[in-house]
C-alpha cells in the first residue's frame, strides 16, 4: 500500500499546511511530503493540479483527496485511532471541537496583522485594539483549557490532540512577534515549541529561504 501524500506549502508561511504536518509528525503516522512553493507561477500551477481548491494543504490517499487543515486532521485520526485526536471524556471532547473550530473560522484580524513567519523575531508592540482582542480570546481559551481538561500532561487537554494542531500556528506568531503573556499560556508555548515536530518544522523553515518581503516587514 502506498504512502499518503501531504502537499504542503512553504513553512516559514503556510500555517494551515503545520496543522496536519505536525499532528502527524508528532504521532508517528507515516506519509510522504510533497512540499510547493506557494509563491512562484510554477507551484502554483502545480497546487491549482494537486487540490480542488488551489490551496493547501492537501492529503492525497491513494485516489482520494482531503483538502482541508481540519478535515485532514478528522481523517488522518479516524484511520490511525492510536493518535487518539480528540479526548476521550465526552466534555473534553465538546470544548475541543468547539476551540478547533472557532480557530478554523475565526481570528481573520490576528491572521492579518499577525501572519506567521517562523524564521522572523519582532519586538513586543502595541496592537490595534480589534487585533488586541482576538489575541486575548486565544489566551484565555488556553488558559481554560488547560485549567479544566489539563491534568494529564502539559497541552490543552493533557497530551496532543487535534486542538493543540490546530492552534500550533498562532504558538509561532506568539513567538515571533513577541507577544506577552501570562504563566498558564507561556508554559504552554514552551511545552509546543519543545516538540520535536515543531523543532523540525522550524529547522526546515530555517533552510528553505524564499522569503516573502511583504510577510517578512509586516
Amino acid at each position: 500500500m502506498s504512502r499518503p501524500v501531504l502537499v504542503i506549502g512553504n513553512r516559514n508561511y503556510s500555517s494551515w499546511s503545520l496543522r496536519p504536518w505536525v499532528f502527524m509528525r508528532h504521532h508517528g503516522i507515516d506519509f510522504e511530503e510533497r512540499r510547493v512553493s506557494l509563491y512562484t507561477e510554477a507551484g502554483k500551477a502545480e497546487i491549482r493540479a494537486l487540490s480542488p481548491t488551489g490551496l493547501v494543504p492537501v492529503l492525497i490517499d491513494g485516489g482520494l483527496k482531503v483538502w482541508d487543515s481540519l478535515a485532514i486532521l478528522e481523517y488522518v485520526a479516524e484511520r490511525h485511532p492510536q493518535a487518539r485526536g480528540w479526548p476521550e471524556d465526552v466534555p473534553a471532547r465538546a470544548v475541543a471541537r468547539s476551540v478547533s473550530a472557532e480557530m478554523h473560522a475565526g481570528f481573520r484580524k490576528l491572521r492579518a496583522r499577525l501572519p506567521m513567519n517562523v524564521r522572523r523575531s519582532a519586538p513586543t508592540r502595541t496592537w490595534p485594539a480589534e487585533v488586541q482582542d482576538e489575541i486575548d480570546r486565544v489566551i484565555a481559551i488556553w488558559q481554560d483549557c488547560r485549567a479544566r481538561f489539563g491534568q494529564g500532561g502539559p497541552f490543552l487537554f493533557g497530551r496532543f490532540t487535534i486542538a493543540d494542531a490546530m492552534y500550533a500556528p498562532v504558538v509561532w506568531r506568539f513567538a515571533t512577534y513577541s507577544v506577552p503573556l501570562p504563566a498558564t499560556a507561556e508554559a504552554y508555548v514552551g511545552a509546543m515549541h519543545a516538540l520535536p515536530a515543531m523543532q523540525a518544522w522550524r529547522e526546515a523553515a530555517i533552510a528553505e529561504g524564499e522569503p516573502v518581503p511583504e510577510y517578512d516587514e509586516v
